[in-house]
Order: C-alpha cells, then sequence, then structure tokens
C-alpha cells in the first residue's frame, strides 16, 4: 500500500489490553527522540468496546505522551489511531478476492449474503466467523493461525477495492502520513 515512499517496523502486543497498558509509556518513550517527519501508528481491534470511549483512550495516550495526532488540529500530527472495526478479520472480508486467492475452496458467495455484506457490521466476532468459514471449507481444523492468514492476505489484499469502511480509514491516513 505504501510502496517505497516509506519504512516501516512492527511492533504487535500481546493483546489489546497489553497493548492499551503499554501505550503511553511506549509513546512517552518516543516522544523524546522521534523526529518531525516520523509517524506512528497505533490499530486495534475494536472487539466488543465502544468506539469512542477507546479511541479516546488511545488520544490520551499520546497527548499524555506529549505528542499531536491526526484527530487534533494539527495538519504536522504524529500519531495515527485506528481502530478496526470489529476485528482485523473484517478488513480480510473486505476483499474476498484476496481470500479466495489462498483459500480456494471457500464460497465465492460470503459477501452477498445478508451478514456478511458490510465487513464492520459482522456479528459474533469477525475472526470467529472467519474461522468458521474457512474450516467449512476444510481449512485451519485445529483452529485458525492468525498470524499464518495475516502475512498471507496482507500481500494480496488490494487496499482501494476493500469494502470494510474501516479500513478505508485507515488507508486514507496512512498514505497520508507517507505523501
Amino acid at each position: 500500500m505504501i510502496g517505497n515512499r516509506a519504512t516501516f517496523n512492527v511492533y504487535p502486543s500481546q493483546g489489546k489490553d497489553d497493548l492499551l497498558r503499554n501505550l503511553p509509556a511506549r509513546l512517552q518513550g518516543y516522544r523524546s527522540w522521534l523526529p518531525e517527519n516520523w509517524r506512528v501508528v497505533v490499530v486495534v481491534d475494536r472487539d466488543n468496546q465502544d468506539c469512542h470511549s477507546l479511541k479516546e483512550i488511545m488520544e490520551e495516550a499520546a497527548a499524555g505522551a506529549g505528542l499531536r495526532t491526526r484527530q487534533g488540529t494539527s495538519t504536522q500530527w504524529q500519531v495515527l489511531n485506528r481502530i478496526a472495526i470489529e476485528e482485523l478479520e473484517a478488513w480480510y472480508f473486505g476483499d474476498w478476492d484476496a481470500v479466495r486467492t489462498i483459500y480456494p475452496k471457500v464460497s465465492k458467495t460470503i459477501p452477498e449474503k445478508s451478514g456478511y455484506r458490510d465487513p464492520d457490521a459482522i456479528e459474533g466476532g469477525t475472526w470467529e466467523a472467519f474461522e468458521r468459514i474457512l474450516q467449512r471449507a476444510g481449512y485451519f481444523e485445529s483452529g485458525l493461525s492468525k498470524t499464518e492468514v495475516a502475512r498471507a492476505l496482507g500481500k494480496l489484499v488490494v487496499p482501494v477495492s476493500n469494502r470494510s469502511r474501516s479500513f478505508a480509514v485507515f488507508r486514507e491516513a496512512l498514505l497520508e502520513a507517507v505523501q
């Protein structure tokens, strides 16, 4: 998605609670050395949490560290906080062609079914729904390997055609960061 316009590092956490607990200290650490033209991107699953309260927690962590966020008034933001609604797997439902490229036995009609038309509104947990669909097609019978799926799909998802609104919001801000 960003091609060679920027380099990046990924720092995974041990889940959402770990990320939110450690975010204030991590951002405080970045503040002491972060170059003006660098950006910190924080992405977290909404899960069942209220979007506004989750975003507020993330924004407060950045403000507490003295960093400017994209949500603020500054055009020179340093931190981008984004929420995958409901979970990152919704972004996979947003590009079903990419899913079918890797897992060709899954039904091509999934996005047409009422419960899957809006990737960000899939009820009952998107990763659970994603896992069920893959398992019904004969994949991951002993459980979904989130890391394996993320690595495989990350290479194939077509950002401009992804139907997930939360992905589109993430994409727009990320592309702004690398302009």
